[in-house]
């Protein structure tokens, strides 16, 4: 359950913490370069998160031996360059004597979808795959705020699902703010899903039979390109997985103020990450970001999954709230003990297993319930 606020908090304080929302703004928005200097700190807040389980603290613990900065504090380029909570997990793979290569049962290409270097999609595929019945396919949307990381921070959980699923997984690359402002993370989305579409039967995969999933940004883009092909008329997607997405511009949810000061994400980062993303103030309230206000009706069945120490918890419980009362079939996890990112976790903290093999399971579900083409 989450943590009850410092009682000494006071409303004033209060007033200025929810201004570390997604939603929570600087006076302008940044430049167009990944230099742009950071916007101004927000005030500091005094909550204390929640207990994290002793697998997860582990993890906790390697990322800040690995001597990162507040990343609020850093310019994009410089932030880009920062330890990951992929690189934490790989410290800790190391001291339990496992190995941190890549996984040689899948086999990866990358391929282009646009025409920036950025528009592309790694491409995960079983080795023993052979060229017998098509492949099920799920295209999966990384994080990173759609300002930092990329398909290679974010490798365990699509190589995982791949190996799990005995499907084509694609990892979508997209282009980056503070260069490329939104919306343009959500047209790549939705071009390389019409891409996946066109293309999936040259790789071995199914087109008949595609799932979107995606973890914190790529949450979003997972239920925002659910509803882009609802809109124009696209075969719609057999299921979607959407993970600790950003989905809310409300200032006042719980977890803003609950895991305020939780790590690898606090509420510090979230107006760092608006600030660069976000090409005005307005957009904070656009459907494609603020998904609870978006027309949700007549989406595929979504499992959406958090993690109990996370200034984006409320994100994912409030969208469930949302898909249900217009009648989609929505299921909703917190996973208590852990924090964002815990999803490609798996090999190190339980709970991400868990989470890890309920996507699996769903999605598995949904693939043998769609006619597979021969």
């Amino acid at each position: 359950m989450p943590i009850r606020m410092n009682r000494a908090l006071s409303h004033a304080a209060l007033a200025t913490t929810v201004l570390s929302s997604v939603a929570g703004q600087a006076a302008a928005q940044s430049a167009r370069s990944a230099s742009a200097p950071p916007p101004t700190l927000p005030a500091a807040v005094a909550t204390r998160p929640a207990k994290a389980a002793p697998d997860m603290q582990a993890v906790l613990d390697a990322l800040a031996s690995l001597g990162g900065k507040p990343i609020e504090t850093l310019t994009p380029a410089q932030a880009r360059e920062h330890p990951s909570a992929a690189d934490a997990a790989k410290v800790v793979m190391k001291q339990k004597g496992m190995p941190t290569s890549p996984d040689a049962s899948v086999k990866t290409q990358d391929r282009s979808y646009g025409d920036n270097a950025k528009q592309f999609a790694r491409i995960y595929k079983p080795a023993s795959a052979t060229a017998g019945a098509p492949l099920p396919v799920v295209v999966y949307y990384h994080g990173g705020g759609w300002v930092i990381a990329d398909v290679k921070t974010y490798d365990a959980a699509p190589r995982a699902m791949a190996a799990a699923l005995g499907a084509i997984v694609v990892s979508v690359e997209y282009r980056h703010a503070p260069e490329f402002k939104f919306p343009a993370q959500h047209e790549d989305a939705a071009a390389a899903y019409r891409w996946t579409l066109a293309h999936a039967a040259s790789w071995g995969g199914d087109p008949s039979r595609i799932a979107l999933a995606g973890e914190s940004a790529g949450g979003n883009l997972a239920v925002a390109t659910a509803i882009y092909a609802r809109d124009n008329h696209l075969p719609a997607p057999a299921y979607v997985v959407s993970v600790y997405p950003i989905a809310n511009a409300s200032k006042t949810l719980p977890s803003r103020m609950d895991a305020a000061n939780a790590k690898p994400l606090d509420a510090a980062m979230l107006p760092w990450f608006g600030y660069y993303y976000q090409a005005s103030e307005a957009d904070a309230q656009d459907p494609r970001l603020n998904l609870v206000a978006a027309d949700l009706h007549g989406l595929p069945p979504t499992t959406i999954i958090n993690a109990q120490i996370d200034p984006l918890r409320s994100d994912g419980e409030t969208l469930a709230a949302a898909m249900r009362a217009v009648g989609d079939r929505v299921e909703q996890r917190t996973y208590p003990g852990v924090t964002h990112e815990f999803f490609g976790m798996a090999k190190v903290v339980g709970a991400a297993q868990q989470a890890n093999d309920l996507a699996v399971l769903r999605l598995r579900t949904a693939f043998a319930s769609s006619p597979a083409r021969h």
